[in-house]
């Protein structure tokens, strides 16, 4: 079974490229159903799971980026100002979604999107890891296009995310996102086209397996 983790930053078209992949290549795409599935296990609100979650609208990235500086509680050596007492331990919510993250690679194969998959799945046999990255500046214009807002918005959205997502990795695994010792294939999608990223990894995924 194919296996494929992908870490993204913002503005790299992760969120089309990885389901694209996943299509061709026959597995699942695991990205939004991973926190549903935490949050079935553990018996609470997908609301309350989100909040720990590198990639939700109104959870981590948000708290990050827009947190009052109040000494309440330090999560990945920033401190944030939290409205309530935190319903999940964060250590609990990421044992949760790394035991998902393996049972799925091990069931049904599939393409991870972003939470550390290529940590997670460091020693899984075959997996291909796949970092999409930019220069900021072309990740902001492609943002602007794809999303439809200003520069100046994406900008926001882009740097927001950046340091909420690498927050997520640095804070539970001591480790940088950005380092490439950590993939196999490392692609600027900003300057290759979406259709060429997706059959290079395609590529790579079958020739690894």
């Amino acid at each position: 079974m194919r296996v494929v983790t992908i870490s993204a930053t913002y503005g790299t078209a992760g969120s089309i490229i990885g389901p694209a992949v996943a299509e061709r290549l026959g597995v699942p795409f695991v990205d939004r159903a991973i926190p549903s599935a935490v949050a079935q296990e553990l018996g609470c609100s997908l609301e309350e799971v989100l909040v720990h979650d590198d990639r939700a609208e109104h959870g981590l990235g948000r708290l990050l980026s827009g947190a009052m500086r109040l000494p309440t509680v330090t999560f990945g050596g920033v401190d944030m100002y939290l409205p309530g007492a935190m319903p999940l331990a964060p250590e609990e919510f990421v044992n949760r979604i790394e035991r998902m993250i393996k049972e799925s690679a091990r069931s049904t194969g599939g393409v991870f999107l972003g939470r550390a998959g290529a940590l997670v799945l460091a020693e899984h046999p075959g997996a291909l890891h796949v970092r999409l990255d930019a220069p900021l500046r072309r990740r902001v214009l492609q943002t602007a296009s794809l999303a439809d807002v200003s520069e100046r918005a994406a900008r926001k959205l882009v740097e927001d995310n950046d340091r909420a997502r690498s927050a997520y990795v640095r804070h539970f695994y001591r480790a940088d996102p950005a380092d490439p010792q950590h993939y196999q294939l490392v692609l600027d999608s900003t300057m290759i086209p979406v259709g060429a990223c997706v059959e290079i990894i395609v590529t790579a995924a079958e020739a690894l397996a």
